[in-house]
């Protein structure tokens, strides 16, 4: 999740899980560039989740899972800008919109009904891992697929990428406390009726 090590240029990227499969008009023919410009559209993807995932916690007033959100929203827009100069692209590409998923969420997006205002870093934690462990499932399912060599070869490589960033956050969460039994009981919940 935070650092990447540099594989060769024609992998370093990562897409996402196989909770969701890319639905691509060619998917099949779709060659080394198509897909790293898969694999930026998850990652800006996740990171405006998790953006999205800051702002409301912001509102419930838990500021300290809302930094946390905004760190993991960082963390992502830097894979995304790792991406860009690998490739080499002087601007993002702006024909992303093949790129789609066969259900509601892309394989590395949590969902919005994840979030729970008392919710503690530790939640956000397991939510980013979640995300993670999809990520790495999606670019090992690509490498069992009929693709070019050099697709199969950086789905391999972020595949790997992907685990690192597992471990990375299941070292992270080690540090975090637990929550403890009740911590959603809120004896003063928020009042809605305005």
């Amino acid at each position: 999740m935070t650092t990447r090590r540099s594989p060769s240029k024609k992998s370093k990227l990562r897409a996402n899980s196989t909770k969701q499969r890319m639905v691509h008009p060619a998917s099949a023919e779709a060659g080394f560039g198509e897909f790293m410009k898969q694999a930026y559209a998850m990652e800006l993807e996740a990171a405006t989740r998790y953006a999205e995932f800051a702002d409301q916690m912001e509102v419930a007033n838990n500021r300290e899972v809302a930094a946390l959100f905004r760190k993991l929203a960082g963390i992502e827009k830097l894979h995304a800008t790792k991406i860009l100069e690998q490739m080499d692209w002087k601007t993002p590409p702006t024909d992303l919109a093949p790129f789609r998923w066969e259900g509601l969420e892309g394989p590395e997006t949590g969902e919005h009904n994840d979030l729970h205002y008392l919710m503690q870093p530790y939640h956000a934690l397991q939510i980013a891992l979640r995300n993670e462990q999809h990520a790495a499932d999606f670019f090992t399912a690509i490498t069992h697929r009929a693709l070019p060599p050099a697709v199969l070869e950086a789905a391999r490589e972020m595949a790997e990428e992907e685990r690192e960033h597992v471990q990375l956050v299941k070292d992270w969460l080690a540090r975090v406390p637990k929550p403890e039994k009740g911590w959603d009981v809120d004896l003063d919940p928020p009042n809605f009726n305005d």
